[in-house]
């Protein structure tokens, strides 16, 4: 890994959960969402209070946590092998239909973080609401080295 990415401190659970969890080779990150400092950077629906590229930017946010749930059960990415899965959920207005190009923010940073380590499956979610107001929340699943 190269970049200049600066990764935030792993943020806390909103609940009574692990952040992140590894059981027989697999790791779990918890969804994540979009805060800075313990707070939303954005809120409401892609589609209506938030456009598309700032959809984009928040799941580029919540990506950024995903990685630092990931580099604390890593031991800072020494013992990862690999994305897996990203589930994106997207808390979206009636009729907005552009969940994909909203969740690239967060598959291009895990390509630009990670290189070949970044590739993933994905699935996205569109929802009507989310924890907290959320416009996104996203969950991977990885790989770990044995």
């Amino acid at each position: 890994m190269t970049s200049k990415i600066v990764l935030p401190t792993p943020p806390n659970p909103v609940g009574s959960y692990k952040a992140g969890i590894i059981r027989g080779g697999i790791g779990f990150v918890s969804g994540q969402f979009p805060l800075v400092d313990g707070k939303l950077a954005f809120t409401g629906h892609v589609g209506a209070e938030l456009t598309t590229d700032e959809g984009f930017e928040a799941a580029r946010l919540a990506g950024l946590n995903v990685l630092a749930q990931i580099a604390r059960l890593t031991d800072q990415f020494n013992t990862l092998d690999g994305l897996l899965r990203l589930d994106g959920y997207v808390a979206s207005a009636k009729g907005f239909l552009d969940q994909p190009a909203v969740l690239n923010g967060a598959s291009d940073l895990f390509a630009e973080y990670l290189g070949e380590q970044g590739d993933h499956a994905r699935t996205a979610f569109s929802v009507s609401q989310l924890p907290l107001n959320s416009p996104i929340e996203l969950a991977v699943t990885f790989a770990v080295k044995s």
